[in-house]
């Protein structure tokens, strides 16, 4: 994308003093898009550089960074709710957006404001051009606005939440109190390897030395261990030096040595959210920070992430959207759909992204989905239309569906097949549960 096909002014992106045009958020955003050769250009050095143009302090008292294939999104938010629930001023930064940027920096769970973005962009920007102007991404400029914001607030706890890896995202500029790395799974193969201990070990770089790196895995991949053992981390591993499990039908349990307290099951859906509960709790619980059990029950308890098998009810038909892309996150789904069965036929709607394992997904779901429906994200970065996301999958269950231009019109398709009882899950990307959820929620 040409820099002055986004811009709103003609001047060459170094000549753009934060002063010189008073842009809307939308106008920084397609701006800042086209401003790096590469929407991915892993690295420090360059987010740094600006960082340190800026006097970037440290954004909070205590700092967590969360990393992993899947349930990053998530365990942020058993650590936000859980902070929140101890009276503590929280800040996140999360990534991608469904629906606003905004969505991606918080406080006190609240998103941003336009204004508060726009002042931050701007700052970021002031340093960036200043001397010898410095290339920025789209994620590294706004993870730099993101800590500026942080750095005015008088906050406890600020978490945030990896881009992509961990030991090269701009988000590792800060040292964290604790490092979480939820799971290890192959995803962005091109950037983060092909084996499950390569890609551990870019996870494990947000690790530092002296500090808890909590591990959601049971048996996390070998490298992350080594890691943490060459830097002198302390690891803290689930089902290892913390435990977790149901007690009855309404109750678990979390406990390490010394400690335990009975919980609600997560509002969250998904056997595995009790997982990333419990990796949330470790986490705070390795702070220097008084924590209480009542915090943590209803911090667990309050605890939402949109698209996340968020569920609606059309005439009977369940409807159930969820962000899951990869064949880790869609073995989850597998689960989900196991413990809770639907009455009826399982229909599934599938748009995705092209450097996603595609065929790993649709495999991992195909005893589940009782049919498939193909959909496109024409006009959506990196997305596949539905004509090639069915040609790469010849040998799938979903060899022969039914393909669409749009995830409306394959939600249409799906709906039209489905009769009460039956459950419609929608999945492959944030852009698919997007989509889904602007038609659900008569988004606009």
């Amino acid at each position: 994308m040409r820099p002055d096909a986004v811009r709103p002014d003609a001047v060459r992106p170094d000549a753009v003093r934060p002063d010189a045009v008073k842009r809307s958020l939308d106008q920084w955003l397609a701006w800042i898009e086209g401003q790096h050769p590469r929407a991915i250009d892993m690295g420090l050095d360059r987010v740094r550089e600006v960082a340190e143009r800026m006097g970037l302090p440290r954004p909070a008292r205590h700092i967590v960074t969360v990393a992993g294939t899947n349930g990053k999104g998530s365990t942020v938010a058993f650590l936000e709710a859980i902070g929140l629930a101890q009276g503590w001023r929280v800040g996140a930064y999360t990534s991608p957006h469904l629906f606003a940027y905004n969505e991606r920096v918080r406080v006190d769970g609240r998103a941003a404001e336009d204004a508060a973005l726009v002042q931050a962009f701007e700052s970021v920007e002031a340093a960036r051009a200043a001397d010898a102007p410095i290339s920025l991404t789209y994620f590294e400029f706004g993870t730099l606005a993101a800590l500026w914001l942080f750095a005015r607030e008088p906050l406890d706890l600020v978490i945030l939440e990896v881009g992509l890896g961990g030991r090269l995202d701009a988000t590792n500029i800060v040292d964290p109190d604790v490092a979480v790395v939820t799971a290890v799974d192959l995803d962005h193969g091109d950037w983060l390897g092909h084996d499950r201990e390569t890609v551990g070990l870019e996870k494990a770089g947000i690790a530092r030395g002296w500090k808890p790196l909590v591990l959601g895995e049971d048996d996390p991949p070998a490298s992350v261990l080594r890691h943490a053992y060459r830097i002198g981390a302390s690891a803290l591993r689930a089902g290892c030096d913390f435990f977790f499990g149901p007690v009855d039908a309404s109750h678990w349990r979390w406990r390490e040595v010394g400690y335990g307290v009975d919980l609600p099951y997560p509002a969250l859906r998904a056997p595995v959210q009790m997982r990333n509960a419990a990796t949330a709790i470790a986490a705070l619980r390795a702070l220097d920070a008084e924590l209480s059990d009542e915090a943590i029950v209803r911090g667990v308890a309050a605890a939402r992430v949109p698209g996340r098998l968020q569920s609606f009810d059309l005439d009977g038909v369940e409807v159930v959207v969820d962000v899951g892309h990869n064949p880790h996150a869609a073995a989850g789904l597998a689960d989900w759909l196991r413990a809770e069965p639907a009455v009826g036929r399982v229909h599934a709607v599938y748009a995705a992204l092209e450097d996603k394992d595609v065929a790993g997904v649709v495999s991992a779901l195909a005893a589940q989905v009782s049919s498939w429906q193909l959909a496109g994200l024409a006009g959506m970065p990196r997305g596949l239309e539905a004509q090639a996301l069915a040609a790469r999958l010849p040998d799938t269950a979903a060899a022969a569906a039914p393909t669409h231009d749009s995830v409306a019109a394959a939600l249409d398709a799906a709906r039209a097949a489905a009769v009460p009882g039956d459950r419609i899950l929608v999945l492959g990307s944030f852009h698919t549960a997007a989509a889904a959820l602007e038609l659900l929620q008569g988004r606009h």
